[in-house]
């Protein structure tokens, strides 16, 4: 975040409910996840812009990593407000996602209370991936080759898609990185990552 408030960005960021640090009950969002949260943000970014008279709201840009990549993927199928956005290691698909992740079966039953077999239907609700018809925002996609948690599919899902409706994408793979690339990854492929997300936000969000 100081990154890209060095190149000249105002950076905004809340903990929506579902977050640690305020409580079980603040944080337990099972079943309602792209509810709760997305009127959060919402609300959130209402309230940044409403006291902030400096902030440009025809240039704004979202971007999140792993649930804040589900965030960002959700936000983009249920408003254009934003006009870039950035989707780093999130879930596009709560189907795939669930009989794939390293985290293991149990945790997607655990927020939704149910599976494929019980109730796909909803798991498709709840993914972003079937509002990508929706998408109007050119998004980047940012995945790491060696990624268990959100496998390289939950990206190409949503880039795949934005593609086939012609919205303008791309997706940037890392080789030999994981779900840690942000916090662990190698150095050069750290700065790789800010780079490229600063360089997609100044084609769509600068003149």
């Amino acid at each position: 975040m100081q990154y890209w408030v060095n190149e000249g960005y105002v950076v905004f960021f809340t903990n929506p409910t579902g977050s640690s640090g305020r409580g079980s009950e603040f944080s337990d969002i099972r079943c309602k996840v792209g509810e709760i949260d997305y009127n959060d943000l919402m609300a959130f970014t209402d309230t940044v812009i409403s006291q902030a008279d400096f902030i440009d709201t025809d240039r704004l840009g979202v971007t999140g990593g792993s649930y804040g990549g589900l965030m960002t993927n959700w936000i983009i199928g249920h408003t254009n407000r934003f006009k870039a956005a950035a989707s780093q290691r999130g879930i596009s698909s709560w189907l795939t996602f669930s009989n794939t992740s390293d985290i293991g079966y149990t945790f997607a039953y655990n927020y939704w209370g149910t599976d494929i077999w019980e109730n796909g239907q909803l798991l498709w609700n709840a993914s972003p991936l079937k509002y990508a018809d929706r998408v109007k925002t050119p998004t980047l996609f940012i995945h790491s080759e060696q990624d268990y948690r959100c496998w390289l599919v939950e990206g190409l899902q949503m880039y795949y898609a934005l593609q086939y409706f012609s919205v303008p994408s791309r997706i940037v793979v890392f080789e030999n990185e994981n779900h840690e690339l942000s916090r662990s990854g190698k150095p050069q492929n750290r700065i790789k990552r800010l780079e490229e997300i600063k360089e997609w936000f100044d084609k769509y969000l600068k003149d």
